[in-house]
């Protein structure tokens, strides 16, 4: 007997074969984390209500209303301007009733900034653990740092499923102004055109120049200057806070391989930590006081909570140069990435690095 009938949907067989998969990788992974994410991830499908219903609907508030219209609009824009494979995502709505629609675990050793990694089907290896539920993903990184390993946990707003599902609008990103709505809705849809398990620079990279030269385009045709601006700065600091952050990894790296007893060693990290804290005070003034980085800053700074911060944009420079190359022809940028994406690792790092 066939484990669905004709008349299952295609949702319910991909949650069928997403349970499957809890149990298949117990020689990996845990059930439990396994039926987690699948549950948690078939809440948000079977919770999602269509934008366009609600649009119609006299009971729906303003606010909520403008919203839908900006995210409506923008994926128009994505599907016709900038040919991404829009298909049916974003015309869903779900409430999902909490701060963060994911909370991730990250884990580091004491005396390193290279965070543990583990590997999903489909996704490829990563340097995390993605909990739906905050209290689960709290329980794993107390379990963690009974082991040694320095932890860090940050809640996640929004997220791809690479095509696996249809992508809905949260409610955890809906006090994003709209062009930041736009950056991150041409972000995740970029992933579905390119993504190279195992490869986070590579993938990060081209959704980040995608993301950029999409935004870009979207409001220069809505003639919005002013906002190019105001994302321009934005992105300028974001990029000074990973530099800050990358140099410290190098520091933190360099007092790591020294020959220290324990003791010294967590004195001189703590000491690291605490100059890491006043170089960012120093970077604020340069930001009018206001750096947006603060609630960060004012966590541990543990190797764990460092490794969040990796130069994932490395290769945003060689995605833009490409773009140029083809004259600013998505199709053709899409294709050449594509092709560059089929290599093995080895062949891709000769061609972007070069």
């Amino acid at each position: 007997m066939l484990p669905f009938s004709l008349k299952t949907t295609p949702l319910e067989i991909k949650a069928l074969i997403l349970v499957g998969l809890s149990v298949l990788l117990i020689a990996c992974e845990t059930v439990s984390y396994y039926t987690q994410a699948a549950r948690g991830q078939m809440a948000i499908v079977f919770g999602r209500e269509d934008i366009q219903r609600l649009l119609s609907s006299e009971k729906l508030p303003s606010d909520l209303a403008e919203k839908f219209t900006a995210v409506l609009a923008i994926r128009d824009f994505a599907e016709r301007e900038l040919r991404l494979p829009v298909g049916d995502n974003y015309r869903t709505y779900v409430d999902v009733e909490r701060e963060h629609v994911v909370w991730n675990v990250f884990a580091a050793p004491e005396f390193s900034t290279e965070a543990v990694n583990w590997c999903y089907p489909i996704a490829g290896c990563v340097a995390y653990r993605g909990y739906f539920s905050e209290a689960a993903a709290l329980k794993f990184a107390t379990e963690s740092e009974r082991q040694g390993f320095d932890v860090y946990t940050g809640g996640v707003d929004a997220y791809s499923t690479l095509g696996w599902f249809d992508d809905s609008l949260l409610s955890t990103v809906l006090s994003r102004p709209d062009y930041q709505l736009a950056s991150l809705i041409f972000h995740e849809l970029a992933h579905q055109v390119v993504y190279v398990p195992g490869d986070t620079t590579f993938n990060e990279s081209f959704a980040t120049a995608l993301e950029t030269e999409g935004l870009r385009r979207w409001l220069l045709q809505r003639n919005q200057a002013d906002t190019i601006a105001i994302a321009s700065i934005s992105r300028g600091k974001q990029q000074q806070f990973v530099e800050l952050v990358s140099v410290y990894r190098e520091k933190f790296d360099a007092l790591y391989q020294q020959e220290l007893q324990v003791e010294v060693m967590r004195e001189r990290k703590q000491a690291l930590q605490q100059q890491l804290r006043v170089d960012y005070e120093a970077s604020k003034a340069q930001w009018d006081g206001n750096g947006g980085y603060d609630n960060w800053f004012s966590d541990s700074l543990n190797n764990a909570q460092l490794s969040t911060v990796s130069s994932y944009n490395d290769l945003v420079p060689f995605f833009q140069q490409l773009l140029t190359q083809v004259d600013g022809d998505l199709e053709a940028f899409y294709q050449r990435v594509g092709e560059i994406a089929a290599l093995d690792a080895e062949q891709r790092e000769q061609i972007t690095l070069k």
